[in-house]
């Protein structure tokens, strides 16, 4: 007999208001966040929509996404903001352009340094990570710009002044990205925890292996996972976000600490 299939379920963390035309959701892993066609029903947005239809209203910058202000992988879970209103999405796309919408990240990873050899198309690092690391605990800021990168262009690879000319030319775009990371050692493992302020498609799971702490499960950066037959689940998670609300002019934080 065959099996049932049961779809994953969003949960949602913040409802809208008057003040607040806006809904904050819990993605599970296993979903994507956004419909590829207007006729995807598999995916986070979706689920939203059929509970508060007038998501459908808002005209965003791909139009199956509508008030979607922002997209995490399929394979993480986390914090997803949807507008409800045309000005409060207008809005908080300004606020990303100028660096406003604050979100942070969880991961769990191990430490194995990059290797060229296996994982090709990354710069020079300009800096020392092992000489950071000072009881366990380090953090430092990570910059490049990125171009998309291999087969089908599914991955990014990061790009600095030093890259060579070929991968100058091959930037997605001339903006510099930066994620703040601070790890943590507790006994064997390695525990990340990265805020970025404006983001590029895989900007944290890129970084982490450019650094030589790749997320464990993460089959495109890590690469003793990405040459292996086993399959864990990649243990990333959007955590917190904020913005400043421009209805009340508060900060909004919502975290699924």
């Amino acid at each position: 007999m065959a099996m049932g299939f049961q779809q994953k379920e969003i949960k949602i963390i913040s409802e809208p208001s008057r003040d607040k035309p806006f809904i904050v959701i819990y993605k599970p892993k296993g979903i994507p966040s956004a419909p590829l066609t207007p006729e995807d029903t598999n995916n986070a947005f979706y689920q939203a929509s059929k509970l508060y239809s007038e998501l459908l209203n808002v005209q965003g910058r791909k139009p199956v996404e509508h008030g979607l202000l922002h997209r995490i992988d399929t394979e993480t879970d986390g914090l997803l903001l949807i507008a409800l209103s045309q000005d409060f999405y207008d809005y908080m796309m300004e606020e990303q352009k100028k660096g406003h919408f604050i979100k942070k990240y969880r991961a769990h990873c191990k430490k194995t340094p990059l290797n060229t050899e296996k994982l090709d198309g990354f710069c020079h690092l300009d800096q020392d990570v092992t000489s950071k690391i000072l009881d366990n605990t380090f953090s430092l800021t990570v910059k490049s710009y990125f171009r998309n990168y291999g087969p089908g262009l599914k991955e990014v690879r990061p790009v600095t002044e030093n890259s060579g000319k070929a991968a100058l030319k091959k930037l997605g775009k001339k903006t510099e990205y930066e994620t703040i990371i601070s790890i943590k050692k507790i006994g064997t493992k390695y525990f990340a925890d990265c805020t970025i302020s404006s983001g590029y498609r895989h900007q944290v799971r890129c970084h982490l292996a450019w650094i030589g702490f790749p997320i464990i499960g993460d089959k495109l950066y890590n690469y003793e996972e990405k040459f292996s037959e086993l399959s864990n689940q990649l243990e990333f998670t959007a955590y917190c976000f904020s913005f400043i609300n421009p209805y009340t002019r508060k900060t909004e934080i919502f975290s699924i600490d």
